[in-house]
C-alpha cells in the first residue's frame, strides 16, 4: 500500500510540474507581447515539448562502442522507443534539458538538482520485454547516481525473468534450449596466415574493424561474423581459421559476476542461473547469497549482513527472499568484446530504458570522404532481433518530399488568394 502511494504522488508530482511549465507557456495575456517575448515563448514550449516527447515517446541514441557489432554500429544513430515497455516517470525531474547526468561542454558538473526524488513510477506500455529485444537500459553499477541518471547502455536481451540461462562453450542456452542466434553475432577467432598479411582493402571490404596480430608471426586474433570467417578462410594465404573458446576449468571469478569463488566461471562458461522474477523466491545459503546480494541489497534497498553462517535482512534471520522487482540478463552480440551482464549481473526493471527500433542515420568515423562516411545502406533501417532490415531511406525519403512539396504549393496558392 506504501509503495503504491509513492508511486501515485510521483505521478502526480511530475505532472504538475509539466502542467505548470504548458500553464505559463499557454496563458494568454491582454498585453501586446514583444517580439522577445514572443521568441521566448516559442522556445520555451519548444524545450517543454521536446521534453515530453523525449520523456514519454521516443529519444536518440547513438552507439558509442563495439559491442553489438555487426548488429549495431559505432556512428549508429537511432530512435529507442519509451512506448514499447511504458516510459518511466523521471526519478530526478529539475534537470538541464536535453543533458543526461553532465552538464553540456563540462567534465564533472551534474545536470540535475536533488531537490525533488520521484520513486520508481512506470506508465502501461505496448507490450513488455522479449527474448533477443535490443534495449536500451541504466548502466546498473553506477550507484553514485540516480537511476534516470545512470550511463545509457545498449544489449540484446537474452534471457527474461524466470529464464534459467547457461553458456555451454561460447554458446548460449536458454531454459535447455540453443538460443536464437543474431544474424551478425561476432565470436573471436584464431586465424593463422602462411607467415604474409593480409591486404587493408580486402579486410575494410568485409567490414572486419577488430583484431590484428599477435605475437607469433603470421598469427592474428579477429573478431568475426561467421559469414567473415568463412570468407576469411578462402584468402590465398590462409591455412587456419579457429574460434577462440575459453577452457570450462579456466575460471575467472575476479571479472565474473558475481565474483566470488562459488561460481567458477568464465565468458564462454556461465551459469546455469535462473533469472530473478517479481514474486518468486530463493532459499537462501552462504553459498549463493553472493548472486543475489547486490539484488537486495542495492537494487532493493534492504540491509544485508552475514555473521558467522547466518543471513541477516533488515536485522531478521533470513533463510529466504521474494524478490521485488523483475531482472533481465543482457549481452553484447559482440559476443568476446563486450562488457554486459556476464561481468556485472542482472539489470532490474526500473533501469530499463526503451527499445531501439529504428537507425536514422550512421556515421563511419574511418572515412574522411563525407559521401563515403555516410553508411547509406544503413539510414531508415529498422531494428529487429537478427540485425538491422535493409534501408528505407529512398521510399521515406520520397514521402517527405512529397509532402514537402505539397505543403509548398498549398502555402503558394494561399498566398496567392490573400
Amino acid at each position: 500500500m506504501a509503495t503504491t502511494k509513492k508511486k501515485n504522488l510521483a505521478l502526480v508530482l511530475f505532472l504538475g510540474l509539466i502542467t505548470f511549465g504548458l500553464y505559463f507557456v499557454l496563458r494568454k495575456s491582454d498585453t501586446k507581447k514583444s517580439m522577445l517575448r514572443e521568441w521566448t515563448d516559442a522556445i520555451i514550449f519548444a524545450v517543454i515539448a521536446a521534453t515530453l516527447i523525449r520523456t514519454f515517446f521516443i529519444e536518440a541514441y547513438t552507439i558509442p562502442t563495439s559491442s553489438m557489432e555487426k548488429s549495431l554500429l559505432v556512428g549508429d544513430f537511432l530512435f529507442v522507443s519509451k512506448v514499447s515497455y511504458g516510459a518511466r516517470i523521471p526519478n530526478t525531474p529539475l534537470s538541464f534539458p536535453f543533458a543526461h547526468h553532465t552538464m553540456p561542454f563540462t567534465d564533472d558538473t551534474k545536470s540535475y538538482l536533488e531537490w525533488i526524488k520521484l520513486p520508481y513510477y512506470r506508465l502501461p506500455g505496448l507490450g513488455k520485454i522479449k527474448n533477443n529485444d535490443v534495449v536500451v537500459f541504466n548502466y546498473p553499477m553506477e550507484d553514485f547516481r540516480p537511476v534516470d541518471k545512470q550511463e545509457n547502455y545498449i544489449k540484446r536481451c537474452v534471457a527474461i525473468p524466470g529464464d534459467t540461462l547457461q553458456v555451454k562453450e561460447s554458446t548460449l542456452y536458454i531454459n535447455n534450449k540453443m538460443a536464437e542466434k543474431p544474424l551478425k553475432m561476432q565470436f573471436r577467432y584464431h586465424v593463422v596466415t602462411d607467415g604474409s598479411g593480409f591486404n587493408s582493402k580486402s579486410i575494410q571490404e568485409l567490414g572486419i574493424t577488430e583484431g590484428g596480430p599477435i605475437e607469433t608471426p603470421g598469427e592474428y586474433a579477429m573478431l568475426l561474423t561467421a559469414e567473415n570467417a568463412e570468407k576469411i578462410k578462402q584468402f590465398a594465404n590462409v591455412k587456419s581459421v579457429e574460434p577462440y573458446i575459453e577452457n570450462p576449468k579456466s575460471v575467472d571469478t575476479i571479472s565474473m559476476y558475481p565474483h566470488h569463488a562459488n561460481f567458477p566461471w568464465n565468458v564462454d562458461n556461465y551459469g546455469p542461473i535462473v533469472i530473478p522474477k517479481e514474486g518468486a523466491t530463493v532459499q537462501l545459503t552462504t553459498k549463493n547469497i553472493p548472486l543475489y546480494a547486490r539484488l537486495i541489497e542495492v537494487y532493493e534497498h534492504n540491509k544485508l549482513t552475514v555473521k558467522d553462517s547466518t543471513i541477516f535482512i533488515n536485522d531478521l534471520v533470513a533463510t529466504s527472499y521474494t524478490f521485488k522487482m523483475d531482472y533481465y540478463f543482457m549481452m553484447g552480440d559482440n559476443r568476446h568484446n563486450s562488457a554486459d551482464s556476464r561481468f556485472w549481473g542482472f539489470v532490474p526493471i526500473d533501469h530499463i530504458v526503451g527499445k531501439g527500433v529504428f537507425v536514422w542515420l550512421s556515421l563511419d568515423a574511418n572515412e574522411s570522404n563525407l559521401f563515403k562516411k555516410i553508411r547509406w545502406n544503413r539510414m531508415f533501417s529498422f531494428i529487429t532481433n537478427y540485425g538491422v532490415t535493409r534501408s528505407y531511406f529512398l521510399p521515406i525519403g520520397g514521402f517527405i518530399a512529397l509532402i514537402w512539396a505539397g505543403l509548398s504549393i498549398y502555402r503558394r496558392r494561399k498566398a496567392a488568394k490573400a
